[in-house]
């Protein structure tokens, strides 16, 4: 578990752009609930993390359609839900630093681990941006 003084700039990076944190199961249950679309983003401490995934879904909102709900869960800290977020991944294997596209319930986009290192924000947002278009 990493101390909160460690993870809170990198919680604030993304709760400061509206996204809400999924810091229980309940919290994960009541998202896989809501209707219409949400995007997951399972954060982490790792360099990739910081330079693409967290840049890459904060601009990838702006676009003309988006999600309709934004959260987020933080790997090694917020252990329960981000458990419970790999179990609606499936059949995804755990992945931190990870984006998920969900539309009434269900997984209809995803990035693991190995979509983000090694591509800019700018490609992660393009390919964000794709998905809200195509489902959003």
């Amino acid at each position: 578990m990493y101390p909160e003084e460690i993870v809170l700039p990198m919680r604030k990076q993304l709760t400061d752009q509206g996204f809400s944190e999924l810091k229980s199961v309940h919290d994960v249950d009541e998202m896989i609930s809501n209707e219409g679309t949400t995007l997951v983003v399972v954060n982490s401490v790792c360099g990739c993390a910081a330079a693409n995934a967290r840049p890459g879904a904060i601009t990838s909102l702006i676009n003309d359609k988006k999600p309709d709900h934004l959260t987020t869960a933080f790997a090694g800290v917020d252990r329960d839900a981000v458990e419970k977020v790999r179990y609606y991944l499936a059949p995804f294997p755990p992945s931190s630093p990870a984006i998920a596209l969900f539309k009434n319930g269900e997984l209809v986009h995803m990035l693991e681990r190995h979509h983000i290192e090694g591509r800019s924000a700018e490609m992660i947002s393009q390919n964000l941006k794709g998905a809200y278009n195509e489902h959003c």
